[in-house]
């Protein structure tokens, strides 16, 4: 579902429990609930129909899709369970074997456990995870909380949706599915844990709503947050499958969404498609001290295959929520 279907949807189902941290009236990654003084439960759920033909790369990307929404929120991955629709009539059970194989390495790989899940027979396949992390109460990393003053850190690139829509249509060359496959797979596991050394106000990934619609999740009354369209990292080949129409629908949604909520300065319109673009498996949009963030790029520039970058600032609220320039 698009942002502005999922806002009307879900706006009358507000969590009434004083140990909900953080539930989905602000449109968080995850939600998180106070057990005691020093822990703190956070939950997500997601799943994605295939992305490549491969079923254990399939498995990988989905599940690290699944688990990035505990290290938005800053936490630690414990168990997770598997979500799947299998469609049993055109693949045989050692696809799904490999499928569920790819993600339970990824949940291995961050020091989580599977421990269940639940499959059902769907002439659509699916797959995904249920994720339970911890964190302390007081350590959570809120989407809209960035501070004016603090700059933008982006550590993967945009343009997935469109180039994993050309491979759906097998339009895309070989190496950059290589690349695509890559960037995708990897966990936001490491990046997650380096923040806790730096000065963060907010925190969110870039999936389904895009590079500009998660940004607009994480700002709020009083600011607006200014990207530089230029320092943005976009995958290759992105930009000519966009002009030749290999766009998902989900990216069309998002435009449409996102029409009137952002002001594009001069050349930087022309960015607009792509900064919309519905991303799968997409990096940490993180908000933090600038001196903070040229060190933390440094380091985490091996983890993110040198993606890893400043793309804008928050600065004091304007016209619109979004400055793209």
């Amino acid at each position: 579902m698009g942002p502005g279907d999922l806002k009307h949807t879900i706006c009358s189902l507000v969590p009434e429990n004083e140990n909900v941290l953080v539930g989905f009236e602000n449109s968080e990654d995850a939600s998180v609930f106070q057990i005691n003084e020093n822990e703190a439960l956070v939950q997500t759920v997601d799943f994605i129909t295939p992305v490549v033909d491969d079923p254990y790369i399939y498995g990988k990307i989905a599940a690290a899709n699944s688990l990035s929404d505990i290290f938005a929120m800053g936490a630690e991955v414990k168990t997770a369970l598997n979500i799947v629709g299998f469609d049993k009539t055109n693949h045989n059970y050692e696809v799904l074997s490999e499928i569920l194989r790819g993600g339970n390495d990824k949940i291995k790989e961050c020091g989580g456990v599977l421990v269940g899940g639940h499959t059902i027979e769907s002439p659509e396949m699916y797959y995904g995870l249920s994720v339970t992390g911890m964190i302390h109460p007081s350590k959570v990393l809120r989407n809209n909380t960035p501070k004016i003053g603090h700059v933008l850190v982006l550590t993967k690139p945009i343009g997935m949706g469109i180039l994993t829509t050309a491979i759906k249509r097998d339009l895309l060359k070989y190496e950059t599915t290589l690349e695509a496959i890559k960037v995708m797979e990897t966990l936001n596991h490491l990046p997650s844990k380096l923040l806790k050394e730096y000065s963060v106000s907010a925190c969110t990934d870039i999936t389904g709503f895009g590079l500009l619609g998660h940004a607009l999740e994480s700002t709020n009354d009083t600011v607006t947050l200014s990207i530089n369209a230029s320092a943005v990292p976009v995958m290759a080949d992105a930009f000519d499958l966009a002009e030749k129409d290999v766009v998902p629908g989900g990216t069309k949604r998002n435009m449409e969404y996102l029409e009137d909520k952002v002001t594009f300065v001069g050349e930087a319109q022309k960015f607009r498609l792509m900064f919309c673009d519905a991303q799968t498996s997409g990096g940490l949009l993180i908000s933090m001290n600038e001196k903070d963030a040229r060190e933390y790029v440094k380091r985490v520039e091996e983890l993110t295959y040198g993606y890893a970058c400043v793309i804008g600032s928050i600065i004091p609220r304007g016209d619109k929520p979004l400055i793209v320039y």
